[in-house]
């Protein structure tokens, strides 16, 4: 154990949580991962096998299907799927320490709001972080690290030390007065990747090479933007170029959107493209390039057998 080392919760130890918990374990600090039989197994079995753009390592942590064990953890990174939110919050509320910080990991901008409404009654803290890491579930108890890994947070989310131990863990902290715009950011990112990536069951690298891709997903960023403006919301940087950039850093990931239509789950959609036509509605500002790639997306998932 390293010293001062602390005690995380992963609550959802699918690819993300598995990433970011693997890390802060394997630089000696205490974690449990709250994640599916199979991978909890897997886990148990033979630890968490890591398998990054720098190491390749089975990483004892330990894990557990139980939401109880989250008991006691001073930080719990939240990453379930936003359409989960609200179920992880009751979950977790019994077993939460007062003072407790819960960090939302999460794709969507207002997931650290539903977790702070079920979570009203807690003495805890709730915030938001921006995640840019290109991660996959390559089998049970097994995460795919294709690039990236840093975290934002707004200032004194975390304190010193617990931004140095991130940083010495290989989590680089960014901290920004502006985490709202940098949520808004990161779902402009997933609106003009997802969906398309998750239709064409193509990487980020081939979708943006493809021709005729890169003018449609001009006028996602457009419509994104139009509609954040309507929200008050102050993007940070160029839009466009972070989706450039995404394409030059992450050319080997899939979207999760095609990740989970890929196994025949539902996905996030409702909290990506969708949040953004239903923000447009209430606005008055027109979506329908936004609209068009969630309808097709929700009827692909209404292909699926029921669970």
């Amino acid at each position: 154990m390293a010293k001062n080392a602390m005690k995380i919760a992963i609550m959802g130890a699918g690819a993300v949580g598995c990433y970011y918990g693997g890390m802060l374990a394997r630089a000696g600090h205490d974690v449990v991962l709250i994640g599916r039989p199979q991978h909890v197994d897997a886990i148990h079995r033979d630890g968490l096998f890591m398998d990054t753009r720098s190491f390749q390592e089975h990483v004892t942590v330990r894990a557990s299907t139980e939401v109880s064990d989250i008991a006691g953890a001073e930080i719990v990174l939240c990453c379930v799927k936003s359409t989960d939110t609200q179920q992880a919050a009751c979950a977790m509320a019994p077993y939460l320490v007062a003072d407790a910080l819960v960090l939302s990991l999460q794709n969507g901008v207002d997931n650290a709001e539903q977790l702070q409404a079920e979570l009203a009654q807690r003495s805890v803290r709730v915030a938001p972080a921006v995640v840019y890491v290109a991660t996959e579930m390559a089998g049970p108890g097994h995460v795919k690290h294709h690039g990236r890994g840093e975290l934002v947070v707004g200032p004194a989310t975390l304190s010193d030390g617990q931004t140095q131990q991130f940083a010495a863990a290989g989590i680089p902290i960014v901290v920004s007065d502006n985490v709202a715009g940098a949520l808004w950011s990161k779902l402009i990112l997933n609106c003009a990747y997802n969906a398309l990536s998750a239709i064409t069951q193509v990487s980020y690298g081939t979708l943006w090479q493809a021709e005729g891709v890169q003018p449609v997903m001009r006028d996602v960023v457009a419509e994104c933007l139009a509609v954040a403006s309507a929200e008050g919301i102050v993007i940070p940087e160029d839009a466009w170029g972070n989706i450039v950039r995404i394409a030059e850093t992450m050319p080997a990931q899939m979207s999760s959107t095609a990740q989970d239509l890929a196994r025949k789950k539902r996905s996030e959609i409702d909290h990506l493209n969708g949040y953004v036509v239903r923000k447009g509605t209430q606005h008055g500002v027109a979506t329908p390039v936004n609209r068009t790639l969630h309808t097709v997306v929700r009827v692909m998932e209404s292909c699926f057998a029921p669970a």
